[in-house]
């Protein structure tokens, strides 16, 4: 299927891991030039290299802390113009209430939370003259609001209700915006957290795979499940989309 996709310019964040990565040489295959935002230099430009090496499209990797608003600007200065904004950077902990502080919410709610709300902010004027589309991949404890994941289950109903509440107004200007919820996704990170429980529980990290038997269809979704989910809710084939968010859990709940 032709997404429609070749020529325009994307700008992805956390592009150096997970869904980030997939999301960007999704896009790449498509067509797209990449603008990548993380903060791991080296990590960018390997995944820079790696588009610029399989598909012929342009590659920037540009590093910065989107936890703060001055990076943000300087971001959106050096950028420019884009058609499409992906939204991805940020982890927060699990923790329940009383495992986690008020610093452990504010570091991760300055990331993940105010920094989509920031960079939609930046790059909104700057999506506007070529009728744009902002990807706001959030995540489904939005929805599950699990209370050993207090932070990210109130952070991403925030998310959630923001770009449904953007994607309202956006329309008045030919701006789309829309929302993926991921469910587990076999990212580098679940695979981290996942090792060490199989490690205790099991006797080998190596087994970890097996602790996901459970979920729906017997295993966590990959990277380029959620990132093929992105690329179409940013094409011009999901044209009448907006101010919707996706949730792609294989019904978990």
């Amino acid at each position: 299927m032709d997404l429609k996709l070749s020529g325009k310019r994307a700008l992805v964040t956390g592009a150096s891991k997970g869904i980030g990565r997939a999301t960007a040489l999704r896009l790449a295959e498509e067509g797209c030039d990449l603008v990548l935002v993380a903060r791991t230099a080296s990590a960018l430009e390997e995944a820079a290299d790696e588009i610029r090496r399989r598909f012929q499209v342009s590659a920037t990797a540009l590093p910065a802390d989107l936890s703060r608003n001055a990076e943000i600007e300087r971001l959106a200065a050096a950028v420019g113009e884009i058609d499409i904004l992906v939204n991805n950077a940020g982890a927060i902990p699990q923790g329940d209430l009383l495992a986690l502080d008020d610093a452990a919410f504010r570091a991760a709610w300055d990331l993940k939370v105010f920094g989509y709300i920031g960079m939609c902010r930046a790059f909104y004027p700057l999506l506007k003259p070529r009728a744009g589309v902002i990807v706001n991949v959030i995540g489904a404890a939005a929805e599950w609001l699990d209370p050993n994941y207090i932070a990210g289950s109130m952070g991403n109903a925030a998310l959630v209700a923001f770009t449904k509440t953007l994607g309202k107004g956006a329309m008045k200007d030919g701006v789309r915006v829309v929302g993926l919820n991921p469910g587990p996704t076999a990212t580098g990170r679940m695979e981290t957290r996942l090792r060490a429980q199989a490690e205790r529980e099991l006797g080998s990290g190596d087994r970890w795979r097996e602790l996901t038997s459970g979920l729906p269809f017997g295993r966590p979704a990959e990277p380029e499940e959620m990132a093929a989910a992105v690329a179409f809710l940013a094409s011009p084939l999901s044209g009448y989309t907006a101010g919707s968010v996706l949730t792609a859990d294989g019904a978990i709940r």
